[in-house]
């Protein structure tokens, strides 16, 4: 179907935004389409995409359709020959990332789910979603105290330069500011951290592409926006095939 990846990306605030910066930091080929998490990504015809309705979804060089934030960022990281964003395999660096992107795509990521719910759960009381706020946000502090604790003095999450950890966490990090779950300042490691990755011009592409931006510049590795009615479209056929 296509002989280059295409990635797609929701919006808005989407956890996919640290795996666009992850393609961008890795400088391979690959194309974009931009998911509205709030409509497009509910159709019937996005589900046989994706029967979990969720982003991110990578369509790989040869047709398959490839789920979840950590199967995308292994792909990644087995394409990674010049060790751009990821480490030598069976190595201890290597391993300690493996923990990291683990705990970043289930503790860390998991704990701000009272806060969707409490904020899309059509027919709950406000009782209940106060409930779910409070637990959110007891939770959220709870994995900030713990990532603040595993992050040491290096510049990224594992030394000197980003890698795929960084890209997990920056995508759902900045959901701390849309839920004022916590104090910011109260974590300074993990502070310093966001500041550090959200100044970086592959997450501001990240973020501008999010934002409908289609004249912003990245690293020359995106050829292009995939409108979503292609990618479903093509898939479908591929299927049927």
């Amino acid at each position: 179907m296509t002989t280059t990846p295409i990635f797609t990306s929701g919006f808005p605030l989407g956890s996919s935004a640290g795996l666009v910066a992850a393609f961008e930091w890795l400088g391979q080929p690959y194309r974009l389409t931009r998911v509205d998490m709030l409509g497009e990504m509910r159709s019937e015809a996005y589900k046989r995409l994706n029967g979990r309705v969720e982003t991110p979804v990578l369509i790989t060089s040869d047709g398959r359709v490839l789920t979840e934030t950590m199967a995308i960022a292994l792909w990644l990281e087995a394409r990674d020959s010049e060790r751009r964003i990821s480490f030598v395999p069976d190595t201890p660096e290597a391993d300690r990332m493996h923990q990291m992107i683990a705990f970043l795509n289930t503790a860390f990521t998991g704990a701000f789910g009272p806060l969707w719910v409490a904020l899309e759960a059509e027919h709950a009381s406000e009782a209940e979603r106060e409930t779910l706020r409070k637990f959110g946000r007891d939770f959220v502090a709870t994995r900030h105290a713990q990532l603040e604790a595993m992050i040491g003095d290096s510049a990224y999450l594992l030394g000197d330069k980003p890698t795929l950890a960084d890209a997990v966490f920056s995508g759902v990090a900045r959901w701390t500011d849309f839920h004022k779950a916590v104090n910011p300042a109260d974590y300074p490691r993990i502070l310093a951290l966001r500041n550090r990755i959200e100044a970086d011009p592959a997450f501001r592409f990240a973020v501008a592409i999010e934002d409908g931006d289609v004249t912003a510049t990245g690293s020359g590795a995106m050829k292009g926006l995939v409108p979503l009615a292609e990618v479903l479209r093509d898939t479908a056929a591929a299927q049927a095939a």
